[in-house]
């Protein structure tokens, strides 16, 4: 399997709260609060304006750059090697690393001992959970691509500390190719 064609396993789209809750939270909401300040200033609104101007430039810049990063998301087995990109995170596994006997989809809203706890180098809106966070119950580490919480493939790393949470279509089907990949 290591000289074939990499397996590409589809990730479950985001509700339309994500995308729409980051538009909230990092566009509509800062503009706001400079517009008001703008409006409200003793100072006048022009002079406000133009002291506001790298602000709101850097939000009109950043919030399409976010919202494309949540469209960067892939999961790919390439021979003995699993490859997850989320937002602009990326982790390599080498599927030997993984415990794949405790590995199973679960729902997370059932299972919230493995919901991630602490955001360590993530990025999260509602909807949409992507890279490093601390697990809670002193679980360890994960490493998260998040997009929904009820078909989440919980994949535990030989060492016991280290997880990946991976929102798929279909989980079963990459559980099964990395239990193939292993037996090789």
């Amino acid at each position: 399997m290591d000289n074939a064609t990499p397996e590409t396993f589809d990730v479950s789209p985001p509700t339309v709260l994500a995308p729409l809750s980051m538009i909230a939270l990092v566009g509509l909401l800062p503009l706001g609060i400079m517009l008001y300040a703008i409006l409200d200033s003793a100072q006048g609104p022009l002079k406000t304006l133009y002291a506001l101007l790298p602000p709101i430039g850097f939000v009109l810049v950043m919030l399409p750059v976010l919202l494309w990063l949540m469209h960067r998301r892939a999961v790919t087995l390439d021979g003995s090697m699993l490859h997850v990109r989320a937002a602009m995170y990326a982790k390599r596994v080498a599927v030997a690393e993984l415990d794949l006997e405790r590995a199973r989809t679960v729902n997370l809203d059932e299972h919230t001992e493995l919901r991630p706890g602490w955001r360590s180098n993530g990025y999260a809106t509602i909807g949409y959970t992507a890279g490093h966070y601390r697990m809670r119950n002193n679980l360890g580490s994960a490493f998260c691509l998040l997009t929904q919480r009820q078909r989440v493939l919980w994949l535990p790393l030989r060492g016991g500390k280290q997880h990946i949470l991976l929102s798929l279509e279909r989980p079963q089907v990459l559980l099964d190719a990395l239990r193939a990949a292993s037996a090789t």
